[in-house]
C-alpha cells in the first residue's frame, strides 16, 4: 500500500511536471506568434525608406487594417540585429548581397519579403564636374562595408575609371583592382559618412539614400550613376525567417508594391529612387 502510494504520487508529480512543461511550451509558442492587433514595428533608414513607410502609414495602412509603427535608424547594422532579437518586427533598408553577407558574418536569419525600390549608387564631387577630371593620385571615398565597397568599385569599373580583376564578386576591395591608370587612392568610410567627406576628398561613392539626405540629386548631380537594369541591389522589406506569413507583414508587402506607392516614389524622388515592381 505504501509502495502503491509512492508510485501514485510519483505518477501524479510526473503528470504535473509534464502539464507544466506543456503549458510553458504553449505560452512560448503563442508568444512567438504575431498578434494581428498589435502594431507592426518596422526599422528603416530615414530616406527614402522611412519616408515611404510613413506615406503608407498616413495614407494607406488604416484602410488596410494595419497599425504601422516606423522606427528610424541611421546605420546598416541595428535594423538587422533588432529584427533578429525581436525588438522590431521587420526592416526596410537593404539589398540581397548586403543581407547575404550580414547573415553569414553575424549568424542572423533575416529573409526578404518583397522588393520595393532601387537607389542607384553614384560618384559625387564638390571639386570636379566630370569623372574625366579626376587627377593622378586623387582620393575617392568609398563605403567600408563589404558589399557596398564592392558595389562602389564595380561602379568605377563599369565607367572605365579602374579595372577590376576578372571574376571578382560582391567582396571586391581595392586589392582586387587590376588597372588603376590614375593611381587613385581610396578612403574607406562608414557609408553614412561618405557624403560628409566631399569637402575632404576629390570624390566619393555615395549610397542613394545618403545622397538624398545630403540634398544631392543622383539623377542630376552624380558624375557617374549605377544602372538600374538587372540590378541585384533592389531594397526590400525583410523579416526574421519564419515571420513571412505574419498577416501584418503580408498587408505591408501588398501596400509597398501598390500603384499608390509607385506614384509616390516617382513623384517624390524624380529618378533618384526607382520602383522595382
Amino acid at each position: 500500500m505504501r509502495n502503491t502510494a509512492k508510485i501514485t504520487t510519483a505518477v501524479l508529480a510526473a503528470g504535473a511536471l509534464t502539464f507544466g512543461l506543456t503549458a510553458c511550451g504553449s505560452d512560448s509558442d503563442s508568444g512567438a506568434k504575431a498578434d494581428a492587433s498589435e502594431p507592426l514595428v518596422v526599422a528603416a533608414s530615414p530616406t527614402p525608406h522611412a519616408e515611404i513607410l510613413n506615406y503608407v502609414k498616413d495614407n494607406l495602412a488604416k484602410d488596410a487594417g494595419l497599425d504601422l509603427e516606423v522606427k528610424e535608424f541611421t546605420d546598416y547594422v541595428t535594423p538587422n540585429t533588432a529584427t533578429e532579437d525581436g525588438s522590431v518586427d521587420a526592416n526596410y533598408f537593404q539589398n540581397q548581397p548586403y543581407l547575404d553577407d550580414f547573415n553569414k558574418k553575424n549568424g542572423t536569419h533575416i529573409v526578404p519579403v518583397v522588393t520595393v525600390h532601387l537607389e542607384p549608387l553614384g560618384l559625387y564631387s564638390n571639386k570636379i564636374k566630370s569623372a574625366d577630371d579626376l587627377k593622378s593620385g586623387a582620393t575617392i571615398a568609398v563605403p567600408n562595408d563589404t558589399v557596398n565597397e564592392a558595389r562602389a568599385l564595380k561602379l568605377l569599373d563599369a565607367n572605365g575609371i579602374i579595372t577590376l580583376k576578372d571574376g571578382v564578386g560582391s567582396e571586391a576591395t581595392p586589392k582586387d583592382i587590376a588597372k588603376n591608370p590614375k593611381n587613385l587612392q581610396f578612403k574607406e568610410l562608414e557609408a553614412a559618412q561618405t557624403p560628409r567627406s566631399l569637402d575632404d576628398v576629390d570624390a566619393a561613392v555615395v549610397n542613394g539614400n545618403y545622397a538624398i539626405e545630403a540634398d544631392l540629386k543622383p539623377a542630376e548631380d552624380a558624375l557617374v550613376l549605377e544602372s538600374a537594369e538587372n540590378s541585384p541591389y533592389g531594397n526590400f522589406l525583410a523579416v526574421k525567417d519564419g515571420n513571412e506569413s505574419d498577416p501584418r507583414v503580408k498587408k505591408l508587402a501588398k501596400l509597398l508594391t501598390s500603384d499608390e506607392v509607385r506614384k509616390f516614389i516617382e513623384d517624390t524622388y524624380d529618378g533618384s529612387v526607382i520602383p522595382s515592381f
